[in-house]
């Protein structure tokens, strides 16, 4: 292509499938000019180019509206509730229509980084971080409403387990305080999650960055981080239990806040079928809302479409597509449920639904959540970005509009006609809507703005498949690596053991100022090629250098095994034994034996609540604290099984005196570093590591 980079590998895409003889050629991920330093260079182009007058003008048309909520949020504090449209028998109302819509929107994003991950779709490495930082800032814009719905929000700290806060344990049995572990768990194990997977990032913009303010701002954000074999194989460990932690939290947490209504004896809110119902809800809202994002992006920031293609696009309407057809399924299983089941209050729930008074709200609902998507069986719609952004849209609003038919129109109507009443939103509770739709979109522009809006790291991934892809087969058959090369390493063997007793070895091995030696390396094959070798002739002391993950990396790499999984399982044992604790505590009552032991303050400790005849001790209700607890401690284990693994917050390390790491490390560039302390180390390995296909060979100094 004229006017292109020039290639350094051939066609980017999935790997071919073959069925029954007949080859299926899959559709590249990236385009054919991309190149380990073009996708580094376009993501530090974006942060360092000026966004453009569209950017200062939907920033401050966001930013405008945020601050229109926290105003509003003031009025409410200073005045009451009682200026929303709340009233009986719908207590509640739109704020907590918004809570849910949020909350659901905030686990889909999460929830699609980490099944594709586990599923290893491919294609999700363009847009899993977009979807992770608007789960975040999606929790964050929902938390608000019931941080004021509670009505005295200054006691706010009454709903954690502090028991000298109020004399009194919080009712653990209830499922409003099973919202409080889970979406506090949820959030603190998805900020892990997102920071997790930018740390390789900002490791690349500390490199490329040349401003001195934010190079060294990235580089206490990358804590660290060098890119080595051994911090690989910890880190992948590590982001694979967090993405296994989060898949069935995130289930776990809307089922949670699906249980906040079906606990309950109203009609059209107690049915069984609510958690899955709301779980696929979730991922329906949360593909929707990363397309309502994506699309203008790539179309206001032209470079993003070197890295989200077309094809990112189609399959994400794909999942809209199938989500979409779920909840149209749902629906009707919910319908037929409340017919079958003969309850003359739940058909009349559901016919009110249909032609009451707020009948418009939910055909709009049926229409846009399930017959719009209908339309995505169509690829030309699919591949059409104005049209999936309109269906997505509307997807958007019906999953809005779904949480509004479950909530005020079950409520509107109760089982006594002198109580039923037409609920009418207020101004503050629109503007608070829409300024968390503001607070939710400024987040996004700024997030778009000053960080990687994508893993450089796991897209530099999807290239190197191709790369090996005609000598795979030295790295599946280990037998036919050391045949051809037998004679060779025996004659480099004598070579080593012959200069590590010479002059010229001893004087080097003595300087100082001497960390190691390091060799570049053109390609990662020749990088594991000349690994193995090293190994063959008895070298142990080295680490191998790249600036993304691949199985023949950690392979030829000095380590093959970690303990990160292990510190996981020791932090979600130690949070499942807290959480066993807390439970046991206020469930039991006050043990005679502790009576002569403990003081009086410690024995308050001990208060067993009786609930609606339950034992003390009822373990069914207090499942929901135990698997949060656990998946909360077990990310911490994670997290900083990660950081203690691989011996980061290390703020300097000698390869940074290196000039061809700092040019290249975490760019394009695969290095190979001896330590001085390998017992074989000597002058001559520069012409060993020559000889293994370097193409640059330096000494680095302490």
């Amino acid at each position: 292509m004229n006017g292109n980079p020039p290639r350094e590998f051939p066609l980017v895409g999935l790997q071919e499938r073959t069925i029954g003889g007949m080859t299926l050629e899959r559709p590249p991920l990236l385009p054919s000019h991309a190149t380990l330093a073009s996708i580094s260079e376009v993501v530090y182009s974006i942060l360092s180019t000026p966004m453009g007058n569209w950017w200062r003008w939907a920033i401050s048309i966001c930013a405008s509206l945020a601050i229109l909520a926290f105003l509003s949020i003031v009025y409410v504090i200073s005045t009451g509730i009682g200026v929303w449209g709340n009233q009986s028998p719908v207590v509640w109302a739109w704020p907590i229509v918004d809570f849910v819509f949020w909350i659901g929107i905030g686990h889909a994003g999460t929830l699609i980084s980490a099944i594709l991950l586990l599923s290893r779709q491919k294609w999700r490495n363009s847009v899993n971080r977009a979807a992770e930082a608007s789960a975040i800032f999606a929790v964050a814009s929902g938390a608000i409403f019931p941080a004021i719905h509670i009505g005295r929000q200054w006691m706010g700290w009454y709903l954690f387990p502090v028991p000298w806060s109020a004399g009194i344990w919080q009712n653990l049995r209830a499922a409003l305080m099973w919202d409080v572990f889970a979406v506090l768990t949820y959030l603190t194990v998805s900020l892990l999650y997102w920071y997790l997977g930018m740390i390789p990032d900002f490791a690349t913009l500390r490199e490329k960055e040349t401003k001195p303010f934010k190079k060294k701002l990235w580089a206490i954000l990358s804590l660290g981080w060098l890119g080595s074999a051994s911090q690989w194989t910890h880190y992948e460990l590590g982001y694979l239990c967090l993405a296994g932690i989060l898949t069935p939290l995130v289930l776990s947490v809307h089922s949670f806040v699906s249980c906040d209504f079906a606990s309950t004896i109203l009609p059209g809110w107690h049915a069984t079928i609510f958690p899955p119902y709301f779980g696929v809800g979730a991922i329906f809202g949360g593909f929707a809302m990363i397309l309502v994002l994506l699309i203008p992006s790539r179309a206001l920031i032209p470079k993003l479409k070197e890295l989200i293609l077309p094809e990112h696009i189609n399959q994400m309407g794909k999942w809209l597509l199938a989500t979409g057809s779920m909840v149209g399924y749902v629906y009707l299983i919910e319908l037929f449920t409340a017919w079958y089941s003969a309850n003359p209050y739940e058909r009349y729930a559901f016919l009110n639904r249909i032609k009451g008074p707020y009948f418009w709200a939910f055909w709009s609902m049926l229409f846009c959540n399930s017959v719009a998507p209908q339309f995505l069986w169509i690829k030309k719609i699919r591949f059409n970005p104005l049209s999936l952004f309109v269906i997505a849209l509307l997807a958007n609003v019906g999953m809005w509009l779904e949480r509004f038919v479950i909530i005020i129109i079950s409520l509107h109507r109760d089982f006594l006609p002198s109580s039923w009443r037409i609920f009418v939103p207020t101004a503050i509770d629109v503007l608070l809507y829409v300024g968390s739709i503001g607070l939710f979109l400024t987040l996004f522009l700024l997030f778009l703005r000053f960080l990687p809006s994508v893993a450089m790291f796991e897209v530099k991934a999807l290239v190197h498949p191709f790369v090996h892809k005609k000598d795979s087969h030295f790295f599946s058959m280990e037998e036919s690596f050391k045949s051809p090369f037998q004679g060779e390493v025996e004659k480099q063997k004598d070579l080593v053991l012959s200069a590590s007793s010479g002059e010229k070895g001893k004087d080097l091995k003595e300087n100082k100022d001497l960390y190691a030696l390091g060799a570049e390396f053109s390609t990662p094959e020749l990088l594991c090629k000349a690994a193995k070798k090293l190994k063959l002739l008895g070298f142990s002391h080295f680490e191998l250098y790249s600036p993304y993950p691949f199985h023949e990396l950690s392979e030829a790499g000095p380590i093959q095994k970690s303990w990160v999984s292990r510190i996981v399982l020791m932090g979600g044992t130690v949070g499942f034994l807290l959480a066993l604790l807390l439970v046991s505590t206020i469930s039991l009552p006050k043990p005679d034996f502790l009576k002569h032991l403990l003081s009086s303050s410690l024995l308050n400790l001990f208060y067993p609540l009786v609930v609606q005849g339950k034992p003390y001790f009822s373990l069914p209700t207090f499942v929901p604290i135990f698997f949060e607890l656990t998946a909360l401690f077990a990310s911490f284990g994670a997290f900083f099984g990660i950081l203690f693994c691989g011996r980061l917050f290390k703020f300097y390390h000698p390869l940074f005196s290196w000039k061809r790491y700092n040019e290249r490390g975490m760019d394009n560039g695969f290095f190979l570093v001896i330590k001085k302390t390998d017992p074989l180390f000597s002058s001559n390995l520069s012409t060993i590591l020559f000889r293994l296909g370097a193409i640059g060979v330096d000494e680095i100094l302490e």
